[in-house]
């Protein structure tokens, strides 16, 4: 293979310095590129261009013909494998992808096995492809989905957005659910170390659907398979280090247990900061007439107590209570040393300086004024 000629991606993944962070996108080539679509109307179908191993690699490298990329990522679908196993994946015109036997009976989930990797060859092939058509321009990304989120359209048979059947099943049979779900585990383990075997530099495993469980679930059905494909792939390839990359999709929760805490050597760093848990902000009434919080204990200074009004400061907003009282010469005329005097001598005072803050008073509540370079 050729030596790398930018290697920043990789660099970035194994925490070593780079001179600037590397950028990719995961859904390179689509169909924002004209390019892109003309050779889909060329291939036919979704599926045809998938599996046709010069399509695959002349769309692989439209993006990095037009932008400036760090890395290129293999043009494939993570439903290459369920459709591996035999489930009939098909593309239905405006619906997404389907499969002709989804698994919803006991009987053909006690059939399910790990597919040969001779059917997936044309992957294979597209990676030994691509790699040569990059020339050392940046490194490839392989990829597949998560055990669960390629459960999700194997057991739905398609996608969904309740996912009624699947979340039936976990809660009714785990046993079988688990079976689906180790079966995935392993096809994936042997599908990302062939295409390691082929050529990828670097692998990414998609858990699309893992932020749909709770945080129990997550961990039991999910991230346990994760970890035991992690576990299972080739680590150094080339002579190099493989780096592995874990998304999954409104998993920020399990940030620590997913493993983004750890580098290639299975060494853990120091994860994000989490800023400190604050108590819920308790919300202050707000007076129906002037639209303003009721502080509990600067209550008197208020314009409706002022006024003698007692009972709307007392009393929470709600729309079926009057607006706001329209501020005529007349209303105002009481409180203008109040309200106009102090903000303009606060101004003047600022006028000469940056970016400030100051903190006022009216109506005795605290009110902080950002005063812009004049």
């Amino acid at each position: 293979m050729t030596s790398l000629k930018n290697d920043t991606f990789l660099r970035a993944l194994l925490k070593q310095p780079v001179e600037y962070t590397p950028i990719w996108m995961m859904r390179q080539a689509g169909r924002y590129l004209p390019e892109y679509k003309a050779t889909r109307a060329k291939a036919g179908s979704f599926l045809d261009l998938c599996k046709n191993t010069e399509l695959a690699t002349e769309v692989t490298i439209q993006p990095l013909d037009r932008f400036d990329l760090d890395a290129a990522i293999l043009f494939s679908d993570i439903l290459t494998v369920p459709d591996a196993m035999g489930l009939g994946l098909y593309f239905a015109e405006g619906e997404g992808p389907k499969f002709e036997r989804a698994l919803q009976h006991e009987a053909d989930i006690a059939k399910l096995q790990v597919p040969d990797m001779e059917k997936l060859q044309y992957v294979f092939d597209a990676v030994g492809s691509i790699r040569k058509a990059l020339d050392g321009r940046g490194p490839l990304i392989g990829f597949s989905g998560s055990p669960f989120t390629l459960a999700c359209y194997m057991v739905e048979g398609g996608s969904s957005k309740e996912f009624r059947t699947i979340k039936t099943m976990m809660y009714s049979r785990p046993d079988l659910l688990h079976k689906i779900l180790d079966t995935n585990a392993q096809a994936v383990t042997a599908y990302l170390n062939a295409q390691i075997d082929a050529g990828a530099q670097a692998v990414q495993i998609f858990d699309t659907w893992g932020g749909v469980l709770s945080d129990a679930a997550f961990k039991e059905f999910s991230l346990k398979y994760i970890r035991q494909i992690v576990a299972g792939l080739k680590r150094e390839s080339e002579g190099r280090r493989v780096p592995v990359i874990v998304f999954a999709k409104g998993g920020g929760l399990w940030l620590e247990g997913i493993g983004l805490g750890l580098d290639v050597q299975h060494r853990r760093i120091t994860p994000p900061r989490r800023q400190p848990s604050r108590p819920a902000r308790q919300l202050r009434p707000v007076c129906p007439l002037w639209h303003t919080p009721i502080h509990p204990h600067r209550s008197r200074a208020h314009p409706c107590r002022l006024r003698k009004r007692q009972r709307p400061c007392l009393q929470p907003r709600t729309r079926h209570q009057p607006t706001r009282r329209p501020r005529t010469r007349q209303n105002l005329s009481r409180y203008r040393t109040r309200t106009v005097a102090p903000i303009s001598r606060l101004i003047e005072r600022n006028v000469k300086g940056r970016l400030k803050t100051k903190t006022a008073y009216r109506f005795g509540f605290q009110t902080t004024f950002y005063l812009d370079e004049m």
